[in-house]
């Protein structure tokens, strides 16, 4: 359909093309290598498999979304962060669960990581007059994940899980604390009517355009990324 072809100056809706891609290639890749993955770490790539392919179908939709309306697809997003994001604070239990890791430390870091979207969508989308308090909200649950992943019980436990759960554990952290700092910038730009009520930028709908661009790229880095480490350590020597 004419109406759903990409122009050739439509930056957002070719990075949702791209991601839609790497994506699904990475889950090809993921699930093809299940059967030449040690037994113990079939879990763990399966997770990163099932997190890229569920990234891959929201961006399809995305896409199309972007392309019939000329808006941002901030549901759509949430839905798939609301998936995704949990279950990469999974593999941070899966990794360390050798070590002694306790299904409590899986309730807290799903339980955590589901407060943090929740409230960033309230604040975003449906209680825009107070989205400075729905930020906080998050953000304090966002810091309790890095505070678990870089202090806290996931890196005690992978201290003792062996050398290459502790080395890979802490390129993950290093995912969670620079890689997801993009989503918390997101959120100030792309509130509508400006964060708290202060309009931060000149041209919100060009910001818009500009934060999906790097929604998009670091999502595909940070979702691959993690899956590669995953797979890096399931192919490692421990």
């Amino acid at each position: 359909m004419e109406h759903l072809k990409i122009a050739s100056d439509n930056y957002v809706a070719f990075t949702f093309f791209i991601g839609t891609m790497a994506m699904m290639a990475a889950s090809v890749f993921f699930f093809f290598e299940l059967n030449n993955t040690p037994q113990k770490w079939r879990t763990s790539v399966l997770v990163s498999g099932l997190i890229t392919f569920i990234a891959a179908v929201h961006y399809y939709y995305m896409r199309g979304y972007n392309l019939e309306t000329g808006e941002s697809p901030t549901f759509f997003r949430y839905v798939d962060w609301i998936l995704t994001v949990p279950l990469m604070c999974v593999e941070f239990y899966l990794i360390t669960k050798k070590a002694g890791a306790k299904i409590g430390l899986l309730y807290k870091l799903i339980l955590a990581s589901l407060v943090m979207l929740v409230t960033g969508y309230l604040g975003e989308t449906i209680y825009v007059g107070s989205s400075a308090i729905w930020g906080a909200i998050s953000g304090v649950a966002y810091f309790y994940i890095a505070y678990l992943i870089w202090f806290g019980e996931v890196a005690k436990l992978a201290q003792n899980a062996g050398p290459q759960v502790a080395k890979a554990t802490r390129i993950l952290a290093w995912f969670v604390l620079v890689g997801w700092a993009i989503y918390p910038l997101g959120y100030v730009l792309g509130t509508p009517g400006g964060f708290a009520g202060i309009q931060l930028v000149a041209d919100p709908a060009a910001a818009s355009k500009a934060m999906d661009i790097v929604y998009n790229i670091a999502d595909a880095i940070n979702k691959i990324g993690f899956g590669l480490v995953i797979y890096s350590l399931s192919r490692s020597e421990d």
